[in-house]
Order: structure tokens, then sequence, then C-alpha cells
């Protein structure tokens, strides 16, 4: 459990008027009649914008703005309708509109708001129709409303109380929400509840009335339900606390609310009628063709007996088969089909079926000028490569399969026992005997076993409970890889099957019979019931286990099988047959070559019919006579002869690019984790470039963005706010500002930096900060020590550190602040359901139900409060009240009374007996609940609306200032560091201009030194701030206010949060009363105000906040209140509703404690990331199975809502969703949101989705709003979105990233899936496309990765087209000279080799090793990423540009080689393959240094490499082809050509030149007029980073995402220099020791004297010296000897 779950209070609370009648003012929460909407504002159609500009919603903050109650508001503004009940009626007849097409039998298909569905349990109850009495005050009665959503305001005189439709519920609550606001407006402050009453004994039938100030309808219902009008009372609750559970309001069929949206959609569809039917006749035939069947629904769901000794499987009543066995399979094909479906596939593909067509053609004899199988011999290569890939893809899918279906679980076997025997005893014995646990395969399951898991199992199939050994019969089951949440999931069995079922062993003689729904995709509700001797009890989730569970926390679970294999719910909303993904640019390069080949059929039939028209010179020449072709040969060969236009080198070359740039997303060191030791690993190279063209990220949240792990990081007791900081004291680490350079490659210079972190947000730009550097060429050192909120980075820490607290206490014990920190702190140790285990090192560590508890259970331990053991009736907690040092004392507390948490509860409680045998009762919740149950909830309520205002003036001011800042600097489309980007001022320096003229690109970057320089830096850091600093923090409007922080003390401002400061252990006694204000601590009304701008505090810094509440019971008290709750805890009806009004009623007039704040914690870098992921206007949505509070909390965190951001929340259950969505809609496009958040939970999109005028609404709304947080989302519900988007919005590329077994839906469904390998497995990662193991690597992947990738496939792909119609367009011109008879200009052997051996290098290096822009420049300006959203490096345009460009310099080179040397007079040799040879070298060479040099950006060794490769290579051919060609060829004379004809002619190497010469020119004329009055943001940037300043600064912004590779490059100078250093260290050893054994050669001389040195013959070192000198050597030592 977690109290903290929904208790993430702060901003997203929902909050209504004044408390216990007290009245708020128009700039409070509260909403007076005055500020109603009039009935005309709310008729008003979609289309008009006129009273609606911004939606309402939980954190609007436009308060000066005109907000219609049609939204949900932070504050309720209107008056709310609460249902007891909400019971299904049969009313009149009713009438539907005629443009609706809802018929009466799908009416009354909604009961009370909720459809089941096709083969559930029939649960429901029929009541009577009754007739309706109209009051006297009641209008006459007309024609009912249509059902619907939401009918519009009632046009007639009507009783608004009138039985209209069948969703009764929201009919009626919406009638009354318009009466109230519209006729009633003079009344303000009143609600309509409505409340159960003593029904009559007559038949059931009471009657019900509706109570007043003005008018009253009285009719007569079944249900006995009355409505009555009272004032309001504040509710901080998030939702109303009705007596039963509350309404769920289920849309109608009919028209939407939205009159002109609606008529809109109705014309729109009738001209799309037939496209429909063809749609639906499409299914149908592919339905039969594949022999898919429809499974009918069952009749009353599936029956399933309780049988251990079945022996044959069960069989389905749908189908009259057995059940589905228990075998998976997420392969996309079988071994029959997986052969036509990839030829299909692989020849879809148009360039694969062109290629298929010429290689017919060209095998066809006699039709072939260039071969016969020159085509289809590699075009059957390739598509067996990509076949075979395809195949290994798959197999590994089948491989984890296999390994899935072949884990091993325990099933019981047994014969069925009987209830003859003796004696129990004797009975027991046998049945324990019978038990036999066979362990068996998980694919052998069937539907009826019964299965035992054990601790840390995960279910096998989805299992209904029979018996656990936990603690009162509960089980704890994680349900991580199926909603993605970590809380812990509590399962027990129904009463009547605890009553039976005691052991395992009396399953065998239990009597049960389930009825279960049919299989279906929701994981959040279940439908069923159970049989138990004749006693029927319903199933719900509660009884259920579905598959990919796990088993926690408890010993071992018996549960039988209800669903199996695919149709377990997890494989449910997995997707069954995956598409195959294919990129984007894919279509676009199908276009183009769908043109290339219109081109070359119209350029064959051109010279076809050329040729048909020059035929008639044939008679002329003798040697032609009786040669002519006729027009199908002809045209053949000259489509064969063209069709390399398209070359197949294309695909394959592209393949080799895009291998190498998976190999260089493999090997980023800036992409690595060394935590889990694991890289980037791309799974797929097909979709490289869409990495660069992102425009929607699809999230999980836990595992993805969050790190699962909480942490206790703040608290706020006594009016005093505190930072645990317990868990950050390790967390020191150096980063480099910029990366390392050598010192002798850069001058001796002040580095820039910005002042970005010394400026306050809003303050004006300052000019950048000059600092020295420390030593010449080292990077400068940050230090990244306390702890800052992610969601507001800018706000100042000004919390004191709770190891300060904790001294205070000891110091001061007696004041009313430290009893209340110590009332605090035994809370936190006590009220919870922790269990503790003392590992094998003496360690305590705890069983959590939630991560929330564990962190509260933690920071008690942190703070002195250690819990060693807890049984069922004590706690006991070792304290150190003396400090660490002291002795510790151990308490043992009794526990009377455990009131569990709820998710409608939202709070749970303890009843503990101090060991001074005082009773207390501790409670912890959501803040909305717990204030509400304090002894001063009224002055709390009223403290809380002042807070409120506060909070909406700032926002409010935040929100005008965000939109002012939208309207000056918002990226323009094609525009970021060019034309209107920059300011004038900033322009202007960076282009050398004065003004906004064509720039000078070749001045940007030249100068480095100087004033220019400076100013320049100076530009770019106001511009770079601007984007970066998207944090308008604006301090509270009363600033002298006192509740602002805890105590305006010169020592605690000062210091601001010296967290990290050692010296603070040693504060004096004078300095720890400056810490707190015993005053404030020792005032109530202080306190709660204080505490509530905390809570306020905590919510908008993404924190989840939680209050603590306490009361101290006298004996009487609690013994009355024990036998209530009692009699709750053993009634057999009604149990849980019985146990929350007992708790409700001691839950009451509680003492104020504390508030806390958990941080969930985030990913290093997640919210930085998603700031540069917004920057690169790529839209970000979060799709959580989590609970909508904490999906909310986290969206703060981690920026993904911001402080000004329109929260527009749509929940089915406050009614009124199209209205709220209309209003967003129109706010949106009226420009006065400056950033707008739709949240929305998974049951409400299901019901949208059923409804087409909604569902195509909710997909406007959502692609118009900035972000989309679903919350409980199943799996299924995750992909649907994806896909919606993907289809719905044009030339949007989605990506999806997730780490759980739920997130694989979606990942597939994506056009990229990115899998994080994180603590929930590795399920996600394997059936990725990349996989990565922090989110914050996607930045990178994305931003620079992507972006490269994408640019790189598209120069290549175009520079590709542009050298095959460069080279094929000389052909073509030549065939003027050959009177169009299809002689080819060049040598058969050349033209086959052209693109595989001389011109392949260059593209292929181009679409490996370009860069256009550095990785610092292009993390430091997301904008530039926006060039592949706007499909900007290859469209139509760009591809026409290329081919013109072709066309030109095609023209040049051929009709300069025909004028210089081809009609020359005195040409030495113009044959044939003599003109071809120089056309030929000229293409090669420009095709090279054009695409290596021209279109090249960054120059390395490889653009070198490849030059001489293909340069030189056509040369060696020349000579190889002069060497060894055949003698005597009829048309080329090739033998010895180039040795001793046009080889050595003058002529030849000069018109080369000169045709060189021309097309350069061309080439580099074209590119200045391009740059001078068409300049791209890339060359601005390209300029600018030949500034070493400008580029430094770059660097700083890109120093987290670059930090790995620089440490690398850092880490591999020092291991030089450290390698250096040991070879110097060696040799210095060496020599010492050299020195040091001469040294011991002299003493041992010494010792034994020279003259026995000279006798023994030894020519010893210093023999011949005289002692006096030996001894003077001596004596000063060297190295290790010494004297």
């Amino acid at each position: 459990m977690a109290a903290g779950d929904d208790g993430a209070g702060g901003e997203i609370r929902r909050r209504s008027m004044s408390h216990h009648g007290d009245h708020v003012d128009d700039d409070g929460l509260g909403v007076s009649a005055a500020a109603m909407d009039t009935p005309a504002q709310h008729d008003a159609p979609l289309s008009s914008a006129t009273n609606v500009d911004v939606p309402a919603s939980q954190s609007s903050a436009l308060e000066g703005f005109s907000r219609p109650l049609v939204s949900r508001l932070s504050t309720d503004n209107a008056p709310r309708v609460r249902f007891s009940t909400d019971i299904e009626r049969h009313g009149p007849a009713q009438r539907s509109r005629p443009a609706t097409a809802t018929s009466e039998a799908a009416q009354a298909g909604t009961a009370g708001g909720a459809k089941n569905r096709p083969g559930t349990p029939d649960l429901t109850v029929d009541t009577h129709e009754v007739a309706v009495e109209a009051s006297s005050a009641s209008a006459p009665s007309a024609s009912p409303s249509p059902s619907g959503i939401s009918p519009l305001p009632p046009r007639n005189a009507q009783s608004l109380l009138s039985p209209t439709s069948r969703n009764r519920g929201y009919s009626l609550r919406s009638a009354l929400f318009r009466r109230n606001v519209h006729e009633q407006a003079r009344s303000p402050g009143t609600s309509i509840e409505l409340e159960e009453t003593s029904g009559s004994s007559v038949g059931g039938i009471g009657s019900g009335q509706v109570e007043g100030s003005d008018n009253t309808h009285t009719t007569n219902k079944t249900g006995d339900a009355t409505v009555s009008i009272s004032p309001a009372h504040v509710d901080f609750a998030e939702a109303p606390s009705y007596p039963s559970s509350p309404p769920k309001t289920k849309f109608g069929k009919g028209p939407i609310a939205l009159a002109n949206y609606d008529t809109w959609l109705q014309n729109k569809e009738k001209g799309s009628g037939y496209i429909q039917q063809a749609k639906a006749f499409g299914i149908q035939a592919k339905k039969f063709i594949l022999r898919i069947k429809d499974v009918p629904p069952s009749k009353d769901g599936r029956h399933i007996d309780l049988d251990p000794s079945r022996k044959e499987p069960l069989t389905d009543e749908r189908t009259n088969q057995p059940f589905m066995t228990n075998w998976i399979r997420s392969t996309r094909y079988s071994a029959w089909n997986f052969v036509p479906r990839q030829l299909i596939a692989q020849f879809s593909k148009l360039a694969n079926f062109y290629f298929l067509c010429i290689s017919i053609l060209q095998m066809i004899p006699g039709l072939s000028t260039t071969g016969t199988y020159t085509t289809i011999a590699p075009l059957l290569v390739f598509v067996t490569i990509a076949i075979a890939k395809e195949g290994y893809d798959d197999l590994r899918r089948y491989r984890l399969d296999k390994a899935e279906n072949n884990r091993e679980t325990q099933v019981l076997r047994a014969n069925r026992a009987t209830t003859n025997h003796a004696d129990d005893v004797d009975r027991s014995s046998t049945i324990t005997d019978q038990l036999h646990w066979e362990t068996i395969k998980w694919q052998d399951l069937n539907v009826g076993d019964i299965v035992k898991l054990d601790r840390n199992d995960a279910a096998p199939a989805d299992l209904a409970l029979l018996h656990t050994s936990g603690e009162n019969n509960v089980a704890f089951v994680e349900t991580m890889a199926l909603d993605g949440e970590t809380n812990l999931k509590s399962k027990q069995t129904t009463a009547s099957m605890t009553k039976i079922i005691h052991s395992q062993a009396d399953i065998l003689t239990c009597d049960a019979r389930f009825v279960v729904e049919d299989p279906n995709q929701d994981l959040y509700s279940f439908e069923g019931r159970v049989a138990v001797d004749g006693k029927t009890a319903p199933l719900t989730l509660n009884e259920i286990i579905f598959r990919g569970s796990i088993l926690r926390n408890t010993p071992d679970a018996v549960g039988m099988v209800i669903y199996s294999g695919e149709e377990c719910r997890i494989r449910m909303n997995a997707i069954k047959n995956p598409r195959i993904k294919a990129p984007a640019l894919q279509t676009l390069v199908n276009r183009i070559v769908i043109l290339i080949v219109v081109f070359v059929i119209l350029l064959s039939i051109f010279n076809t019919v050329a040729y048909r028209i020059w035929r008639s010179n044939e008679d002329d020449a003798f040697y032609l006579g009786g040669q002519s072709v006729s027009f199908f040969p002809s045209f053949t060969a000259f489509v064969i002869m063209f069709n390399t236009m398209i070359p197949l080198s294309l695909y394959v070359s592209l393949e080799i690019v895009k291998v190498f740039q998976m190999y260089f997303l493999h090997i980023d060191i800036d992409m690595y984790d060394p935590v889990s030791d694991t890289p980037c690993e791309p799974r797929t190279s097909t979709i490289n470039e869409e990495l660069g063209q992102i425009s929607y990220i699809f999230s999980d949240k836990t595992g993805t963005l969050t790190d699962n792990s909480m942490k206790f990081r703040k608290l706020s007791v006594a009016g005093a706010a505190w930072l645990h900081d317990a868990d950050l004291q390790e967390t020191q680490k150096t980063i480099l500002k910029h990366k390392q350079r050598k010192k002798g490659k850069q001058p001796i210079r002040k580095s820039m930096r910005s002042a970005k972190d010394v400026q306050p947000p809003l303050a004006p730009p300052t000019p950048v900060v000059e600092e020295e550097d420390p030593i010449a060429g080292t990077g400068e050192e940050l230090q990244e020590t306390q702890w800052k909120s992610s969601a507001r980075p800018t706000k100042s820490q000004r919390e004191l550190r709770t190891q300060d607290m904790l001294r205070y206490i000891q110091r001061r014990p007696h004041t009313p602040f430290s009893k209340k920190a110590r009332m605090f702190l035994l809370s936190l140790a006590l009220c919870h359901t922790c269990l503790p285990e003392v590992q094998e090192d003496g360690k305590t560590q705890f069983m959590a139900s939630s991560p929330d508890e564990l962190a509260l259970v933690q920071a008690a331990q942190d703070m002195g409060f250690l819990l060693i053991n807890r049984d069922v009736h004590t706690i006991t907690l070792k304290t150190m009240p003396a400090g660490t040092g002291g002795e510790p004392v151990v308490e043992t507390y009794e526990v009377l009374d455990v009131i569990e948490f709820s998710s409608k509860r939202k709070r749970m409680s303890i009843v503990v007996r101090f060991p001074d045998r005082r009773i207390c009762i501790l409670c912890k919740g959501a803040d909305s609940i717990v204030m509400q149950r304090l002894k001063m909830a009224t002055l709390a309520n009223k403290k809380m609306v002042d807070i409120e205002r506060r909070a909406n003036k700032r926002k409010t001011m935040e929100a005008q200032h965000a939109i002012a800042r939208m309207s000056e600097q918002l990226e323009r489309k094609s525009s970021v560091g060019g034309r209107k980007s920059f300011s004038q001022n900033a322009r202007a320096s960076l282009t050398g201009r004065s003004s906004l003229g064509r720039p000078s690109l070749g001045g940007i970057g030249r100068s480095n030194t100087g004033r220019s320089s400076l100013q320049q830096v100076r530009d770019v850091d106001q511009w770079l701030r601007e984007r970066e600093n998207d944090h308008y923090e604006i301090e509270s409007i009363d600033e002298n206010s006192p509740v602002q922080t805890p105590r305006q003390s010169s020592v605690a401002v000062g210091r601001m949060s010296l967290a990290i400061s050692e010296t603070r252990s040693s504060l004096q006694l004078e300095e720890m009363e400056e810490m707190v204000d015993e005053n404030v601590a020792a005032d109530e009304s202080a306190v709660i105000e204080r505490c509530l701008q905390h809570i306020n505090d905590f919510a908008t810094e993404g924190l989840r906040t939680l209050l603590y509440g306490y009361r101290f019971l006298d004996e009487d008290e609690y013994a009355t209140w024990k036998k209530a709750h009692l009699d709750a805890t053993t009634s057999l009806v009604d149990r849980a509703k019985l146990i929350e009004a007992s708790g409700d009623m001691i839950e009451q007039e509680l003492e104020l404690c504390a508030a806390t704040a958990i941080e969930d914690k985030l990913q290093k870098g997640v919210p930085e990331a998603i700031d540069k992921l917004r920057r690169a206007n790529i839209k970000m949505w979060m799709l959580t199975g989590d609970k909508r509070e904490t999906a909310i909390n986290i969206g703060y965190s981690c920026r993904l809502i911001k402080e000004y951001s329109t929260v527009t929340v749509l929940d089915h259950e406050t009614g009124e969703v199209e209205q709220s969505m209309g209003a967003a809609v129109l706010a949106i496009n009226s420009g006065n949101v400056p950033h707008s958040v739709i949240v929305i939970d998974g049951q409400t999109l299901a019901q949208i989705s059923e409804i087409e005028p909604l569902k195509l609404l909710f997909y406007d709304l959502a692609i118009l709003a900035n972000s989309v947080i679903c919350c409980r989302a199943s799996p299924s519900q995750k992909a649907s979105l994806v896909k919606n988007i993907r289809k719905r919005v044009k030339k949007s590329i989605t990506l999806a990233i997730g780490d759980g077994a739920n997130d694989i839906a979606m990942i597939q469904e994506a056009h990229v899936g990115i899998g994080i390998t994180g603590k929930e497995g590795l399920q996600a990662a394997r059936t990725s496309d990349y996989s990565i193991a922090q989110f914050r690597f996607l930045t990178k992947l994305l931003l620079v990765h992507g972006r490269w990738n994408y640019l790189r496939t598209c120069k290549y792909t175009v520079g590709t087209f542009w050298k095959e119609m460069l080279f094929y367009l000389t052909q073509a011109l030549y065939q003027r000279s050959a009177g169009y008879t299809g002689t080819s200009l060049y040598e058969s052997w050349s033209l086959a080799t052209f693109n595989t051996l001389f011109t392949s290098l260059a593209v292929i290096f181009m679409g490996i090793f370009e860069k256009d822009l550095s990785a610092s420049t292009l993390l430091a300006v997301p904008e530039l990423y926006t060039k592949g959203q706007r499909n900007g490096g290859f469209n139509f345009k760009v591809y026409l540009g290329w081919m013109f460009m072709a066309s030109a310099e095609a023209m040049v080179i051929y009709f300069c080689m025909l004028g210089f040397y081809g009609q020359a007079h005195f040409t030495e040799d113009n044959s044939i393959f003599a003109l071809g040879s120089i056309t030929f070298t000229a293409c090669v060479v420009l095709i090279n240094t054009k695409l290596q040099f021209l279109e090249t950006h960054s120059k390395t060794t490889t653009n070198l490499v490849a030059l001489v490769l293909s340069i030189g290579g056509w040369f060696l051919w020349n000579i190889i082809l002069a060497a060894a060609y055949p003698i005597g060829t009829p048309i080329y004379f090739v033998r010895d050509a180039f040795f001793t004809s046009f080889g050595r002619s003058f002529t030849w190497w000069l018109t080369l030149i000169l045709i060189l010469a021309s097309v350069h020119v061309f080439e580099f004329a074209v590119a200045s007029l391009r740059a001078a009055f068409i300049t791209t943001d890339e060359d601005v940037f390209q300029a600018l980073e030949k500034d070493p300043e400008v580029k430094r600064r770059f660097e700083e912004a890109a120093a987290e995402e670059l930090q790995l590779g620089w440490d690398r490059a850092t880490n591999q100078e020092k291991r030089k220099e450290d390698a250096a250093k040991k070879v110097v260290d060696l040799l210095k050893q060496n020599e010492e020791d050299s020195r040091e054994e001469q040294v011991r050669e002299m003493l041992r001389n010494r010792d034994s004297g020279p003259g026995e040195a000279r006798l023994e013959g030894r020519g010893t070192i210093g023999a011949e010296m005289e002692g006096d000198e030996i001894n003077r050597i001596l004596s000063r030592g060297y190295g290790r000897v010494r004297e």
C-alpha cells in the first residue's frame, strides 16, 4: 500500500468552496453567482470562440482570462452533483434525433452508464418501471432529450428529472448542473447531492423529492433517492466522498453536446459511406481468404468447476473445442507463410519490383545490350540477404517464446476426495497423502488446473486465488510487467472460500464453481462469480492474479487457471502480428523511383521515335542496309540502357552505410552506462534515418523516466521546513565544462562562461562572465553537490538539514518544537505496515507493500527511530535520544488496531498504546483528506484559500510572461540560427553586417579575438540562455508574508542551505536557537499556515506530499469505538463499507503533526533531456499504468508540466468531457495558452474511443496540446494511442520508449521502438529497434546520431540519383550523334563497373562519415533537429535542385568534350572510346570531388582515401584495359589506346582540365549564390563553430551529454602520461639498483681490505682506491644504502 500514491496533493488537488459555510470571494477558489456563465455561453457551438479562451484545468493559472465551467478546474467553480446510487431505470419511450443512428436496443445496452461486455456473468439488478408524477411546481412535460453523452441544455419547458435516457446518472447530473447554474444563480454556493432515504415498505418503491430554494420536483422512482440542494462546503478531497462507490458515468452513443461539431462530422461522413463499405468488404474478404472466424461470445461467461482430479481438458462452449493451451507465440511468421510473406514484402518495394521487371527483359534473348544476368543475379543475392536477416530476427523471437513456454510450475494432481470417512483425523491424513504437486512446463497448463506459486514465482497464466499462506489470507503480487506500477497489490480469496479452504488439503474437498467473463483486454476490471456450497459471491480483481504477476512477501499461493495462453490479459494486450517497419524516407524514394521510371520510359520512347525518323538515313549507308530494328526491340534496348538511372547499388550500398551507422551507435561512449555495463544496442538498421525525424515520443513512466525508487526528501514540522539529504552526501563529483584540449593548439585566453546560474530568470540579460583558466588547456570544473528540485531547478533551497533538527532536539528537548518533532518521528516509525528483516550482515531491511512506505521507514531509521521488530500486536523501536554516541533506548508499543489504506480512503491509521499506557491514533494520508479531519479544519481551509489565491496570481503572471516570450522569440518553422531566430543585433554581429541583410558567411567566424568576437560570443550566449532558461520563477505576490520561509533569520537565509558543508556540525548554541522560531512552533494557527504553504511548495517541486495527524484517546472513547469497529470487521455484509465508516468515526479532531514530501526519484538527466527534446519541437506523451496523481506529480518533476501550464483533466466520472475538450481546443487555437497538458485515464479513453465524434475531437485536442499524460492505460491502449497518432498526423514519425513487458505493444506499434534495459527486465529491450540503458541517452541518440544518420542517408540517396543522372544523361546526349541507334558512348566493361568501383566509395563514405555540425553544437542548439521533421534533407525540391545540377553539368561535360575534342580538326584520336574516356573521366572526377569535398563538411583522411581509391582506381583501370583488352574489337579501340593514342594527346588532357574547371566553377558559383541568398541554419552554425569561444560555449551547454566521451579522452591522455611516467620511473629504478649494487660492492671491499682483494686476484671496484676516499664516498650513501 502507499498512502502517498494518491496523496500527491499540491497543485493537483481539487478544491471546492469554503468549509462549514465560510464564504469565499472571487479571488479565492469559490465562484459567486455573478461569476457564473450565462446559458448562452454553454449553448455556444464549438466553432465560436468568443466566450472561451483558456481551458480551465486542474492547475490553470490564467486567472485573468475567462474560464469555461465545462472544464475540470483546480477549484470547483460550480456546484457539484453527488450520487449515492445509480440505478438502472426503464423510462418511457425515448426518441432520438434524426441525425442519430442509435436504436432502442442500443440504448438499452447501457444500464446506469455501464455496458456489460459480451460473455460476462449476469450480475445486474432489474428494477420495475414506474410512472413519473410531475409535481405542481414542475413545468409541462415535453419530449425527452436524446440519449447521448451529455444532452444539450433543455430548450423547452420540461421536467429536469424526467427519465429521458437510459444513461440516467449522467443526464440527470447534467440537467441539475445546468439548472443550478442558470436558474438559481441568485443563490450562490449551493451544491446538489442525491442521498439515500428510507424507502417505502410497499414493493420497495419509495418516493424521491427535490428540495431547493426555488422549484421543487417530486417524482416517484425506484431506488428511493432524494435530491437535496444545500450550501456547499469546502471539500479538499480529490473526489467527492460518496456513501457508496462513486458513480461511473458511461457515455451514450448519440450525438455529442457540441452541435456544430456533430453536424460537421455527420456531413463529412455522408461522403465516406462507400469508402467505409469498401473497407468492411476488404476485412470480410481477408477473413474469408485467411479462414479467420470470429469467436462468438458465450451465453453466461466461462464456467469452470474446481476439480483437482480432472484428467480431460475442458471444452470451450464458444467453439466446442478444448480451451486454448498455455502456449504463446510472438513470432511474425510460421514455417508455411514465411517465404510467401517475405517475397511479397521484398517485392512490394518499388525498386525491387522495377529491377525484377528489368531482369526479365534482360533475359529475353536478343534484347539486352548489357548482358543477360547482370541484374537478376545481384538482385537475388540482395533479396536473399534481406529475407535471411528477417528470418534470423524471427528466429530470435521464437527462441524467446520457447524459453518462456518451457518454464516450469507446480500443478496439483490428485484423486477426487470423498467425504464419507470415519473421522476427521483419518480423513485429513488421507487427503494430505493425496496431495501431489507435479512439476510441468508452462505450455502444458490447461484451464481448470490448480497451480502453486512459491515466493518470487511468476504466474504462468491468469489465476483465480484459492488459498494463500500469507497473513490474514492475503497474497501480495507485483504487477510491474502489466501496468508498470511498483506498488504491491494485495490479493485475497472471497469470504466464502476462506471459510472452506483453511489449508491446501481442503482444496480437494471444496465444491466450488467459477463463472468468469470471456477473455478481454481490460486490466483494471473483472467480472465473475463463484458458488461455494450453493452460496454465490462476486469475483473482482482482488481475487485474480494475472499472468506476468510475481508473488512477493508471501510464502506461497494456490490458484486455478481461468485463462491460458493467448487468452491471458497480458497476451490479449499484445500485438499478435506486428507490422514490418519501413522508413518514411522509403516512401519518398519510391515516388522518386516512379518519377525516374517515367523519365526512363519517356526518354526511351523519345529515342525510339527519333530512331524511326532517322532510319530514313540508313539507306545512304551501305553498311546499314537491311539492319533496321523494329519499335519494341529498340524501345526495350533503350529501357535496358537507361535502367541503371535507378541503380541496384542504391540499396546494396545503403545497407553497408546503415551497418556502419549501427556500429557508431554501438561504440558511442556517451551512450554507455558504466553502472549496468550496457552500451547502446541497435537491433535493426532499416530505420536509422528515422531517429532524425521524430515528432512524437511516447514514454512509459516507471523504470523509464523514474528510477523505481522513492526517497524521503523534505518535511514540515512546527512551522519549519527541513531537507533530508542523507542519501545525497556522497554524490559529489567533478565534471568538465569543456572538452580537454592540448596545450599547444590553443592560445592563452579567458574562457567564457554563461552567467545563467547566477542570473535571475526574469532579469535583463547580462554579459558573460570572464574567468581565467587556472592552467591553459585544462577543463574548468564544477561541483555538483546540493539537491535541487527537478521541477524548479532555479529555486533556491532555504530548508535546513534534518541532521541539524536532530541536534537541536537533543540540545533543547523540552521546547514546543522539539516535542512536535519527536511526535512526528514517532509517527513516522509507527504508522505503517512494514516488516523488518535482519540480514546476515546485521543490517535491517524492510518488507513494504509500496516504495513510499519503505522510504518513510528508512527516513525514520536515518533520524534515529529504528524499527527492529513487529508482530501482530507490538512494534519495537530503538531510538537514540542522545545522538549516535549515546545509549540506545528500546521501547515497545502495543498495536491495538490498524485501519489500512485504500484507494478510496486515501489514508491509513494505526491505534497504539504508548509505553506510558496512553492510547493514540496516528493517521497519515493525502493532505487534502487529512486536512478535513483536523481539529482546526476551518482555519486550514481559509489558509489554503489564501495560499491558492497567491499561487494563482503568481501563475497568471508566469503565464502572461510566457505568452509574451513566445510571441517574441518562438522558434520559426525554417529558421534557428538565421533570419529571425536571433535578435537583430545578434544576427548583425554573427554575419559581420549592421543589419539583417544578406550575410557574408565568409567572415562570420574569422575574427577570433577583439571586440567583434567578444560581442559575437555574448550574442550567442544570450540567444542560448533565452532558450535554456524556461523557468519563469516569479516570487510570491505577498513578499512580506510570514509563510514564505520558515524563518527569515540571518543564519538561515545567509546560508541558504549549507547542506554539504562539514562546518555545520560545529554549530554553536546561539546558531541553534536561530534555526527555529519557538514562538511559531507554539502558535497552532501559524504552524498550520506555514505547513500548508510548505505542502504547496513541495507539490510544485514535483514531490509527493503526505499529511500526518494524531489524537490521544481516553479508554472509554476507545472502548466504545472498538466495539463498533469489531462489529464492522466481523460483518458478512458490506464489510469494507462498514470498516470505512468506523475508521471515519475515530479519524476526527486530529492534531496537525507534520507534512512529508517524497521524491519519486527520476533517472539522472531526465528533466534536462525532456527540455532539450521539447526545444527540438518533439512532443512528449507519458503513458503509464500508474495512478493519476502519481503521473501528474512525475509530470511536474520531469518538467512535462510547467508552472504556468494549463492542465485539462478529462474524467468520465465528472462528466462534461466533450465540453472540456471543445473549450480546450478553442483556447489553444486562440493563442492564450502558453503551455497545455491533457490528462486522461484509461477508462475515459476507452469510453471516448467508442464514440467516433468524441474520438476525433480528442485526437484534435491531443495533437494541439504540448503534452498528454495518460494514466491507468493498458498496454493495448498505449499501442492504440501510438497507432492513432501515427496515422492521423501526416508526415509525423513516432517513437515509443519503455522498459517493461507492458510497453512491448506500443514499442512495436511506433515507427521507432526504444527499449530501456532497466529493472523491469529485458522484455522491452529484446523486442525494440534500439535499446539504451538510461532515458537521458535518448538526447544524443536523436539530436546527434539521429540527425547525422538522417542527413547522411539523404545525402547518400540524392547523391546517388545525381551521379546516375549526370552519367547517363551524357549517354542520352550521345544518341544524337549516333543516330539514336542505342550505341553506347562507354565501353561495356567500364560501364558495368561504374557504380561498383569508381563512384561507390564517394557516396558510401559520405553516408558513413559526414557530420554537418559537431555533436556539441547539435546538443546545445536542439532547434537544429527540426530539419528532419520538415524533411529538409531530402524532398522533391531538393531532388529537383540536384537534378538541375546534374542536367546542367552533363551538358557542360558532353558539349565541352564534343566541341573542344570530338569535333576539333586537330584531334589525334576522336574514336568513340577516346570520346567516352574523356567523358567518363570527367564524370568520375566530378562525382568524387563534389561528394567528398564540396558536399562534405567534416574533412578527414577518409575523404582522401575515397578520392585516391576512386580516381586512382579509374586510371589504373584504364591501364589494365589498355594492356589486357582483346585486339580487334569492332567498336571500341581499347588495346594500347591509353598508351599510344589519346593518352599521349595534349589536347585530350587539356580538354579534360577545361571540362573539370568549368563544372567546378559552376558548382562554386551555385553554392555561393545559394549561401548568399538562401542562408540555412547549417551555414550560420558552421561559421559559428569556427570561433573557439563560441565553440566552448556550445560545449558548456552540451557538457552533461558529452561528459563520458571527454572523460575517456582525458583518461587516455592520463594513461599515456602514466605509461611514460612508468617507463621513466623504471629507468630510474634500474639506475638506482645499479648504483646500489656498486655501493654494496664498495662496502664489501672496504670491510675485507684492499690487500685481500689483490691476493684473490679480483679486480673489484674501488680496490685501488684509498681508504679515505672510499669512506668519503660512502659517507654520503646512495638510494636505500645509508650509514
